[in-house]
């Protein structure tokens, strides 16, 4: 007899499992969280003015004149954008700028977004 028995087959097997080997990479699943753009600093952001059925073209055109200190003919021009094609771009500058002018146009009554000039 030798003087070390040998193991039985369980504790083999309890020996061989302790002793398990990891894979060197984990695989990660694709994400499926949604990605956003971080705007462009450099790209100007615009201020646009909605046609709506309430307001009068003449009140339209005062209050570009009143808010922004465009001329008359800049105003009505502006004002007849805003009637033909649904909406103009009224003023652009940086982001904090036309959230501060759409407000401005949201207190005259005027409907008003502002999106990146692209």
């Amino acid at each position: 007899m030798s003087a070390h028995p040998s193991p039985t087959p369980a504790l083999a097997r309890t020996r061989s499992a302790r002793c398990s080997v990891a894979p060197a990479e984990i695989a990660r699943p694709e994400s499926t969280e949604a990605t956003f753009e971080v705007p462009d600093p450099d790209v100007p952001w615009v201020t646009l003015v909605h046609n709506d059925p309430v307001n009068l073209m003449s009140y339209v055109t005062y209050v570009f004149q009143a808010y922004f200190g465009y001329s008359k003919d800049k105003a009505v021009k502006l004002m007849k954008d805003v009637h033909h094609k649904g909406r103009a771009a009224v003023s652009s500058g940086t982001r904090e700028e036309m959230e501060r002018d759409v407000q401005a146009m949201h207190g005259y009554g005027l409907w008003a977004t502002l999106q990146q000039d692209r």
